[in-house]
């Protein structure tokens, strides 16, 4: 059903690749989100969620690399372990702090100088637009749903994005202490697609914001497109609600493998919740961008 429409919406389409280290460790964490193209003038929308993340990269490591001064200061004084405590309180640095995040746009555009964002002021989206670069790589660009009384619930669409983050083309380097992209490995992660129906539609008493899915989206499909058996983008993942069923079991005997086991489960429905093409299409024209409705 969705095969033709997987393949146009693939054109413009992208992950972005995000590797994540956390204080104390040189262990690599990888990541994706995704962010798909509206023009061929290098403008794409993504989560607002996704956006702060690579605009806080470099603060992040400012930060951690002003811990880093101080703690050289101290570390020749009897009471180093102290005075680094100290300091770790001071900076708000424990074990599951992130002091470096370094992102990767695959296959947007050849370079850039500059990625300017403009974010939403009530909904999870974001406009990014890539400066400085000498040619695109992606190919096409999305079209939006022009006749949105469409977007009813029981309708099938589906959306696209990267949620596994297969690539491994990043390392730890220990003589400058810090993690860093490399030519080795592989270097792609694999689109995934993700088919529905529309259960709900999400707002307020004066507008619908939000498209409810009766699937999940998964984590890294965030900023992906939503579309139908056309291609035509009716909005974009954002999230994923868990609604709890009442379906409850609490110590439950069960057979497991031929054993008797008491249980307990309390079952929930994961949906995915889409900013709706409408809001978009509002954003898009308040900035004055180009954009394309069929």
């Amino acid at each position: 059903m969705f095969v033709d429409a997987i393949e146009r919406v693939d054109l413009f389409t992208r992950p972005l690749h995000s590797i994540v280290r956390l204080y104390g460790h040189d262990g690599i964490i990888p990541g994706t989100a995704t962010l798909f193209f509206v023009n061929q003038e290098g403008y794409a929308i993504t989560c607002k969620h996704v956006a702060d993340l690579v605009a806080e990269a470099d603060s992040i490591f400012r930060h951690y690399q002003e811990f880093q001064g101080a703690r050289r200061n101290v570390l020749k004084e009897k009471n180093a372990a102290y005075l680094v405590s100290q300091l770790e309180t001071k900076f708000k640095l424990s074990v599951d702090t992130i002091i470096r995040i370094r992102n990767n746009f695959v296959g947007c555009v050849d370079q850039f100088q500059q990625l300017h964002i403009e974010r939403h002021p009530t909904q999870d989206l974001a406009l990014l637009r890539f400066e400085g670069y000498n040619r695109l790589l992606y190919r096409s660009h999305a079209t939006f749903l022009g006749d949105t009384s469409r977007v009813k619930p029981g309708r099938s669409l589906c959306r696209l994005g990267y949620p596994f983050p297969e690539f491994t083309n990043f390392r730890y380097n220990p003589s400058v202490d810090d993690i860093e992209w490399n030519t080795l490995g592989r270097t792609n992660s694999p689109s995934f697609p993700i088919d529905g129906i529309v259960t709900r539609l999400v707002g307020d008493a004066n507008s619908i914001t939000g498209i409810e899915m009766s699937t999940p989206g998964l984590r890294g499909q965030s900023g992906g497109p939503l579309f139908d058996s056309n291609g035509l983008i009716y909005g974009m993942q954002s999230a994923t609600s868990h609604l709890h069923l009442g379906f409850d079991i609490e110590d439950h005997e069960v057979l497991v493998n031929g054993r008797k086991r008491r249980v307990s489960n309390y079952p929930f429905l994961n949906v995915g919740k889409c900013v709706h093409v409408d809001v978009i299409k509002a954003f898009l024209r308040e900035k004055g961008v180009t954009f394309y409705e069929g």
